[in-house]
């Protein structure tokens, strides 16, 4: 039976963990919500926004927390010309075409992500890395910390974004009726491009979240996604409410899971929810069935 103190730290790690999976997951949420498609790409696409804060920071100095505003908003126009650019443009309106053509993408990407980079793995070395908080009888890294609070800010914004901006009511418009939302004047391709583009600006902000703890290598964000995946299927695909409340389940899960387990088998928690959700509750905690 584990001490008390070790399930407490256990659990502030896991949540701590769990608020990147929230930022990633909501980003393929809002895609699914929209644009009703699984984006194949998203891994590759964090792998690359990872790139993108070591390169800032090993050319130009720049800290990942400062770069925040850069990636997010450099990602967020490569997702919006990469939607208007070529995969609304060749998917011809079929959502299953989209599903091909972010597949080949991330296969695109992760090749030329190897060729440039090679197979290693770079790390960023800031001041603050080793800095450790203790809380109660849990120590925490400082720029957990750091990316947990971020990460559920910025999650909040959206969620105000979504909720009370003529952008958000737009695009919630084409997520439930895409027909009628073109006869009352909405772009549809555009908010589609937008929706697309905001997915992938929480990639870049998760990238900067997770650069002064993590490494990145051309396959460094199949992890994550698998993660996501699972925490979009927990929660409720297209619930931004079930994303957050799922990453920070899944969080948990790995830490707690990981105790018990050992480091090595510790995920296994998380794929037993996974087959649970699906055979008990296939629209997740807070899914509607279509």
């Amino acid at each position: 039976m584990l001490d008390p103190a070790i399930i407490f730290a256990g659990v502030l790690n896991g949540l701590l963990a769990g608020g990147i999976y929230v930022l990633v997951a909501v980003g393929l949420t809002l895609i699914y919500g929209v644009l009703h498609i699984i984006n194949f790409a998203h891994g590759s696409l964090l792998m690359l926004a990872m790139y993108a804060v070591f390169f800032l920071w090993r050319l130009l100095g720049i800290d990942p927390y400062v770069a925040l505003p850069i990636v997010i908003a450099g990602s967020f126009a490569f997702g919006y010309v990469l939607y208007r650019g070529l995969i609304g443009r060749l998917s011809h309106g079929r959502d299953e075409n989209i599903l091909l053509i972010t597949l080949g993408l991330a296969i695109v990407f992760d090749n030329v992500a190897l060729l440039l980079f090679t197979g290693d793995s770079q790390t960023i070395d800031v001041a603050y890395a080793g800095t450790i908080v203790q809380v109660g009888a849990a120590f925490l890294p400082l720029p957990k910390i750091i990316s947990f609070l971020a990460a559920i800010a910025l999650c909040g914004v959206l969620g105000v974004v979504m909720a009370r901006s003529q952008l958000g009511k737009a695009i919630r418009a084409v997520a439930r009726e895409r027909q009628g939302a073109r006869l009352v004047g909405i772009d549809v391709e555009h908010v589609f491009a937008i929706a697309y583009g905001i997915g992938i600006a929480c990639l870049g902000a998760a990238a900067c979240l997770l650069m002064p703890t993590f490494y990145v290598s051309p396959t460094s964000g199949h992890a994550f996604v698998l993660i996501a995946f699972t925490t979009v299927v927990l929660g409720g695909m297209g619930s931004f409410v079930g994303a957050a409340a799922g990453g920070l389940i899944i969080g948990i899960t790995e830490s707690l899971g990981g105790l018990l387990l050992g480091e090595q088998l510790g995920q296994i928690g998380i794929s037993l929810i996974f087959i649970l959700i699906l055979l008990l509750r296939p629209t997740g905690l807070f899914g509607v069935g279509r």
